[in-house]
């Protein structure tokens, strides 16, 4: 199975949300990595077939989504940001009106949906109103939700913002669990959502993906540019405010250790370390909201 964008654009107005597009992707979890407003939703509703193209086509094994229309439609599953619900359902006939939507009725719809309830691990609360449900058992009925049909393509727009560190973990080892024979991409902007599941990293900014490849591999685009420096902690702030800086601890003997992305050595005791996914997600986006390049020579990457 091969989703495929052709120079792939929305425009609004004067901003073109996405721009020229053209990616192709085959089975396996991709992390669509960006910043807020670097076109991701604008991408996965186009994915979805919620919003057409102002030009360009999406192709799924080379026919346009278009002229496939409900068969196209057959193979998603969808997860928007901040899903919707009836408060006053309880998980179990949320689950079965959903089901009745997507075609599927009956005893069929029950074996699916109490299957469904057992894999998020929200069988006990199956007769429970969503209103009682947390934030991170919401975004699990929303992933059974979407998974009703056996989706082939799993699309997932933040799935974890505003979850607690244990339920964000949690949901990650769900998607995992459903990716099997699928194309799945996950939409996020923080960095440990993909960096220990997906198998390719889209990086998405000005609506053009900059950077496609494996975790590993397009960390390579910053290497030997990755710092590690200790100074006064009483200094610290200043040096952060001067600075790319993409962590730091504080050390008990009152020094602070500053991880630094500078093209340049940026002090004279700093030592080059191995850049990981964090670090190149600041390289990129840290100072976007300032209308710089967030300190990259040279321009993007097309």
């Amino acid at each position: 199975m091969e989703l495929k964008t052709v120079e792939l654009t929305k425009q609004y107005g004067k901003k073109k949300a996405v721009n020229r597009m053209s990616i192709t992707l085959t089975e396996g979890v991709y992390g669509l990595l960006g910043a807020n407003g670097a076109g991701k939703t604008t991408l996965m509703r186009l994915l979805c077939g919620l919003q057409r193209p102002t030009g360009g086509r999406i192709l799924l094994d080379g026919q346009g989504i278009g002229r496939l229309g409900e068969e196209y439609r057959n193979l998603l599953g969808y997860l928007p940001q901040g899903f919707g619900y009836y408060p006053d359902f309880r998980a179990m006939d949320f689950l079965l009106y959903i089901a009745a939507l997507k075609g599927l009725e009956g005893k069929a719809a029950e074996r699916k949906a109490w299957g469904l309830l057992e894999e998020v691990g929200l069988s006990r609360e199956a007769k429970h109103r969503i209103k009682t449900f947390s934030g991170g058992m919401k975004q699990r009925l929303g992933i059974a939700q979407a998974m009703l049909n056996d989706p082939r393509i799993l699309i997932l727009d933040e799935p974890t913002t505003g979850l607690d560190p244990k339920e964000r973990v949690r949901f990650r080892n769900l998607i995992s669990a459903f990716s099997k024979g699928r194309i799945v991409i996950l939409s996020t902007h923080i960095v440990s959502d993909v960096e220990f599941i997906a198998e390719r990293i889209l990086v998405m900014k000005s609506g053009q993906i900059i950077h496609c490849g494996r975790p590993g591999e397009i960390t390579s685009e910053i290497r030997g540019q990755v710092w590690e420096c200790s100074v006064p902690a009483e200094h610290a702030d200043r040096y952060v405010a001067e600075l790319n800086v993409s962590n730091l601890r504080n050390e008990r003997d009152g020094r602070t250790v500053l991880r630094v992305i500078a093209g340049e050595k940026p002090m004279g005791d700093a030592k080059l370390v191995e850049p990981n996914l964090e670090d190149l997600y600041l390289y990129y986006f840290q100072e976007q909201s300032a209308g710089r390049d967030g300190g990259r020579k040279g321009g993007d990457i097309r």
